[in-house]
């Protein structure tokens, strides 16, 4: 197994690898030489001897959560939406140690991201379906935002006042913001690493954050990345234009984008417990609110 000493979702290596093996051995797969694809929130690693993906949710997390996305993704399959398909196996998820493991099918990728672009025929799909069989969360930025501030441990007073009376003030103003697009099932978390190439186009992925809302949350969402993590002005057009609808021309464009961004920088002070190598760069995008920067560039975390 090729794993960091600690596995950011909050257990170590040797107990990922205990809870892979265990939930590998009751859905009849091989956990030997798998490969650690990502950690940061939940432990993600392709088998070596499958073409499958494990997903092994922190500790904490709930199974209730879990099975959720199990069935969405299932009704998403039977439709045929462009989505990163389970792999098939007698139980998902399965529950190890209070992990709640979930298997997919690995589709290999090329060396390059999928373009914000190519998100956008997929993103809009998901916007145009019908309720699911079952009522989703409500998207609620705002109560996120609130609960990772109360749970961050790394940071001083005088900060997590700042981020608090921030808050407070756009969540005054989000209370006026007319939106321009009907309610749908929104992503959550639409952006480049939660999208994967797939026979030509490309599919979307995590499923976790899946909540009713509204749209412009996944457009803003998909906005900020391009912007803040180097793709550029060009890259973000190209997928307004595919999509149809430019999210930075509508008028609550900056409320939704600094709530989003807002949220994007608590729930990594809140990890950053676990990860503590992830506070200096959390600590430099909130210098970057301070000074009102939108135009700084942050680092993956």
């Amino acid at each position: 197994m090729t794993a960091p000493a600690t596995v950011h979702g909050g257990f170590d290596t040797q107990e990922m690898n205990d809870v892979l093996r265990r939930a590998c051995a009751a859905a009849g797969l091989d956990s030997t030489d798998a490969q650690l694809l990502r950690g940061h929130t939940n432990a993600v690693v392709r088998l070596a001897s499958d073409p499958v993906v494990v997903k092994i949710a922190r500790r904490g997390s709930s199974r209730a959560g879990v099975e959720r996305t199990v069935r969405f993704v299932s009704w998403l399959m039977e439709l045929g939406f462009p989505t990163a398909p389970l792999h098939p196996v007698p139980e998902q998820p399965t529950v190890i140690d209070g992990h709640s493991v979930t298997f997919w099918t690995y589709l290999p990728q090329p060396q390059h991201p999928v373009a914000a672009e190519q998100i956008a025929p997929p993103l809009h799909a998901l916007h145009q379906l019908t309720e699911p069989p079952e009522p989703l969360r409500e998207l609620d930025n705002v109560a996120a935002i609130r609960a990772s501030l109360r749970a961050t441990t790394s940071l001083p007073p005088a900060t997590l006042n700042f981020l608090t009376r921030r808050l407070d003030a756009l969540e005054a103003r989000l209370a006026n913001v007319p939106f321009a697009l009907p309610r749908a099932i929104v992503q959550g978390d639409p952006q480049h690493r939660n999208a994967l190439h797939h026979g030509g186009r490309a599919v979307l992925c995590d499923w976790d954050t899946v909540a009713e809302g509204q749209p412009e949350w996944d457009l803003v969402t998909i906005e900020i990345h391009c912007r803040r993590f180097g793709y550029g002005q060009e890259h973000y057009q190209a997928f307004a234009d595919s999509y149809g609808f430019d999210v930075t021309a509508w008028e609550g464009y900056s409320i939704l984008r600094d709530l989003r961004e807002l949220r994007m920088i608590t729930t990594n002070a809140r990890k950053s417990a676990q990860a503590p190598a992830t506070l200096a760069e959390v600590e430099r995008r909130i210098a970057g609110l301070q000074n009102e920067d939108a135009g700084l560039q942050w680092n993956i975390l």
